[in-house]
C-alpha cells in the first residue's frame, strides 16, 4: 500500500511512497475521486504520530465511520480530500521547519494566530487550512504573526 509518509507536495504533485514516486494532479484527483484505501489514514497516523483515535476527528470522521471504513478498507472522497489536505500541511511545515518532530510539535501547539487552535485542528475546513498554509509561508520568510 502507499505510505504518505514522503508527503504531499504543494499543488498536486505529490510522492506517495518512501522512495519519492509523484503523481501528476489528475491522479491526485483520480484517487481522490475513487477514495483512498484505509492505509493512506494508517499512514497519515503514523507520519503525525496521532493515534486514529484523535485523527478521525480533525478529519471529520465520526468513531462509528472510522470502525466501517477499517471493515470496508476504503475510504470516501471527502475523507480522501482531508487525508491530502493534512499530509500537504505536514509536507509544508517539515519544508519550513526542517525536520518532521518540528512539524509534528508545531501542528499540535495552539498557537495565538488560530485564536488558541493548533494548526491541526484550525485546519479541519479547507479555508483554515490554507491560513496555516499562510501562517508557514509567513514564518518561512522571517514575518512572526
Amino acid at each position: 500500500m502507499a505510505d504518505l509518509r514522503a508527503g504531499i507536495a504543494a499543488e498536486g504533485a505529490h510522492r506517495v511512497r518512501e522512495g519519492g514516486n509523484t503523481s501528476e494532479p489528475s491522479a491526485v484527483i483520480a484517487r481522490i475521486r475513487e477514495g483512498m484505501p484505509m492505509a493512506e489514514f494508517d499512514a497519515l497516523a503514523a507520519w503525525l504520530e496521532l493515534p486514529a483515535e484523535q485523527l478521525a476527528p480533525l478529519l471529520g470522521i465520526s468513531r462509528a465511520t472510522l470502525h466501517r471504513r477499517r471493515k470496508g478498507g476504503h475510504l470516501e472522497s471527502p475523507e480522501s480530500e482531508r487525508i491530502v489536505r493534512f499530509a500537504r500541511l505536514m509536507a509544508r511545515a517539515v519544508e519550513v521547519l526542517g525536520d518532521e518532530p518540528a512539524a509534528r510539535e508545531w501542528l499540535r501547539t495552539p498557537a495565538v494566530a488560530f485564536r488558541g487552535e493548533s494548526p491541526l485542528s484550525f485546519a479541519d475546513t479547507e479555508v483554515g487550512a490554507r491560513e496555516v498554509e499562510y501562517l508557514l509561508g509567513r514564518l518561512e520568510h522571517g514575518v512572526f504573526s
